[in-house]
């Protein structure tokens, strides 16, 4: 099996994917159309989560630890009483920092929305969350995968959370590390988020953990991915669901209500540019995502970016979010957190 799965991981790492790409596009466009066409949410208001989660707005305060371990960041914040440990993996060009708010305990931290709402969500729910950042921009296997498995456990008993239930949620490329790391170490559940992760065709070994697969249909080569390992895992005897992130129209506030500190006045005169641009179409949905759209000329005509600058990937992961293509969300959290609990031993 493993090394079936170490072929997996170059595949993963190469570029042998283009013809089962092409194959499983021809397979998935169908079943895409009719997911699609079932309705899109007319606003992010109707999805299952609150869109406004500033910690200034609620009794959770970030107050997270920082420690260099191993040659990378380890950031956590142990809620009282905590229930269970999440471990989370970033994606590709993520870092730990990036799940937690600036603060005299973590100067370094740089709070992306999505991320940091989830992380608030997850202490709220009294989740103790270890987030460490990959060696490289995106996760390598083997050796990394020994020194974070090394690392929570070390972390665990450090703090005396032995006993607690373990989960994980792993994005993008680290969806791919957390479905490898569940190979060898024992959660009781994970979360893979826009990824299909890494499995072999013999499936998964005995006492891997139930899986949940968040996933964004637009992406239709991924959605085919998932239902392919998904269909692998169940055989398995592995209890398996997924969650579909839908595309949502652009609000006036929407940016405002995600990114604290951005301002109402200028997310109201964003959409106006996008509106004036053709960036959405007559109802705001976005024509593309926030990395072919090109957003920043648009304000920089309007002397509006140098204003907010600091916020440019903040801005940028919600109007991917809001297109529904491979981005972190947190507007699922509620059905994550739950699909955790139900499977707490």
């Amino acid at each position: 099996m493993w090394i079936a799965l170490r072929r997996a991981i170059r595949a993963f790492h190469g570029s042998q994917r283009q013809g089962a790409i092409a194959l499983a596009s021809c397979v998935v466009i169908l079943i895409t159309t009719l997911v699609l066409i079932r309705g899109r949410p007319s606003s992010p208001s109707e999805l299952p989560s609150t869109l406004k989660w500033n910690s200034s707005e609620n009794s959770t305060q970030f107050q997270p630890s920082l420690q260099s371990v191993n040659g990378t960041d380890v950031i956590w914040q142990i809620p009282t009483s905590p229930k269970a440990v999440l471990f989370i993996a970033h994606g590709c060009n993520v870092r730990a920092t990036n799940f937690w708010d600036k603060s005299s305990n973590c100067p370094s931290c740089d709070g992306l929305p999505e991320e940091r709402i989830f992380v608030l969500q997850a202490l709220e729910r009294k989740f103790a969350v270890l987030t460490i950042s990959s060696l490289g921009k995106c996760w390598s296997f083997e050796r990394e995968m020994e020194n974070v498995e090394w690392i929570i456990k070390w972390w665990i008993r450090k703090y005396k959370l032995e006993g607690l239930p373990v989960v994980a949620l792993g994005a993008s490329s680290g969806g791919y590390f957390v479905s490898a790391l569940a190979a060898k170490m024992k959660f009781s559940s994970i979360t893979i988020m826009i990824a299909e992760g890494l499995f072999d065709d013999m499936g998964a070994p005995k006492g891997y953990p139930p899986t949940l697969f968040v996933h964004m249909p637009k992406d239709r080569i991924r959605m085919s991915l998932v239902g392919t390992n998904m269909k692998a895992l169940k055989n398995e005897g592995v209890e398996v669901k997924e969650i579909k992130c839908m595309e949502f129209s652009l609000t006036p506030t929407y940016l405002s209500d995600r990114i604290p500190g951005l301002g109402q006045s200028f997310a109201v005169k964003f959409l106006e540019i996008f509106r004036h641009k053709g960036f959405v179409d007559d109802k705001g949905y976005m024509k593309s995502d926030g990395r072919r759209t090109p957003w920043k000329d648009a304000l920089k005509e309007k002397n509006l970016l140098s204003e907010k600058y600091g916020w440019i990937n903040h801005v940028e992961e919600e109007l991917n979010l809001a297109y529904g293509y491979h981005e972190f969300s947190s507007l699922q959290s509620d059905d994550i957190f739950e699909w955790f609990e139900s499977h707490m031993k």
